[in-house]
């Protein structure tokens, strides 16, 4: 098993390597090869009556004169060790793990990252613990009551929850429950959690339940696809013959195997929210890593592009390395070397 994580260990810091690499190709190799130069490049970052002489030196303080392999060096240097940045006023050092510093407001990037970090975990989180228990639920009590009325009702609902995208029931439910209603917190709110525990949840209801409902369709459906698939087994009708209850059947054997799949999805699902719900918390003006993400995109901030990307890449390795070592717990027919 040790060796088995260290290896997995060594292919993640591999795979950030290359996700950091393409992606800085993206932004700073690709404009070059269609055309770009240095000063076309810095003139998205002065105004438009800028003079030459202004592009020239705005050119040279972002590095742009350098070659591609020397600002990805600059980068991951500042990755690893940090960075000092010569900001005009004076030279300020940026702290390991350095992301760079932001084109348009000369403000590093990690802190600003670390204070979006806590409104997209307690929305990823809460929304996670939900669809899992309620679709999970569903799909395990539609598979024991197939085609009974239950079952093509819960189907249908979970069909119509992976059919609508998050911006319409998002809306719609801020619009109702919100607006029309006052049951809900209004957009925009958020109380982080070691503030009031009440209020944070109070706040992130509607989210949570928003998001959750697009998930936990989908996972009652693959839910119930195993549980099927599974409860034919031969080993389901052996523990039924050895006179073991049904409950223990259901949960201990037949759950438990089709689990598998759900950890697969599971993994990937939060560690791509983690990175930022970015339509969640558009709809409901969550200053999260995915509002983040739009704004820097829509800003042309490069730095910024790059910080939420290696970020989002970090907590989608992570989570399928922890998915990957839950294998063995789960399913006793997987076993890791």
């Amino acid at each position: 098993m040790i060796t088995y994580i260290i290896r997995r260990l060594i292919a993640a810091v591999v795979l950030l390597f290359i996700v950091s690499a393409v992606t800085f190709s993206i932004f700073f190799l690709v404009p070059r090869l269609t055309g770009a130069t240095p000063e076309t490049l810095a003139t998205r970052y002065v105004g438009r009556t800028a003079t030459e002489e202004t592009v020239k030196a705005i050119a040279d303080k972002l590095g742009f004169y350098d070659s591609v392999f020397a600002q990805y060096g600059r980068w991951a240097k500042g990755v690893v060790a940090g960075d000092d940045y010569d900001l005009g006023a004076g030279v300020e050092h940026c702290p390991a793990p350095c992301l760079g510093y932001s084109f348009l407001t000369s403000r590093p990037v990690w802190p600003e990252l670390i204070d979006r970090i806590p409104v997209t975990l307690s929305l990823a989180v809460g929304a996670a613990l939900i669809w899992v228990v309620a679709g999970v639920s569903i799909g395990v009590l539609s598979a024991l009551r197939r085609g009974t009325v239950f079952d093509r009702g819960a189907m249908g609902i979970a069909l119509a929850g992976v059919s609508l995208p998050i911006f319409y029931t998002g809306l719609m439910a801020l619009t109702i429950f919100s607006y029309g209603l006052d049951w809900t917190a209004k957009a925009g709110r958020f109380v982080p959690f070691e503030q009031n525990p009440a209020d944070w949840a109070w706040s992130l209801l509607l989210p949570w339940i928003s998001l959750a409902f697009l998930f936990s369709a989908q996972y009652a459906r693959l839910t119930r696809a195993g549980m099927l698939e599974t409860m034919n087994e031969d080993f389901i009708r052996t523990a039924r013959a050895k006179g073991l209850r049904e409950r223990k059947v259901v949960v201990k054997h037949g759950l438990r195997g089709a689990l598998t799949p759900i950890l697969t999805i599971f993994g990937l699902d939060v560690g791509l929210l983690l990175g930022g719900a970015v339509l969640t918390e558009q709809a409901f003006s969550l200053k999260g890593l995915g509002q983040y993400a739009v704004q820097a995109i829509n800003d042309n901030d490069l730095p910024k592009v790059m910080g939420v990307t290696m970020l989002a890449a970090v907590f989608i390795v992570l989570a399928n390395l922890i998915v990957d070592l839950l294998y063995a717990v789960v399913d006793p027919r997987v076993r890791t070397a």
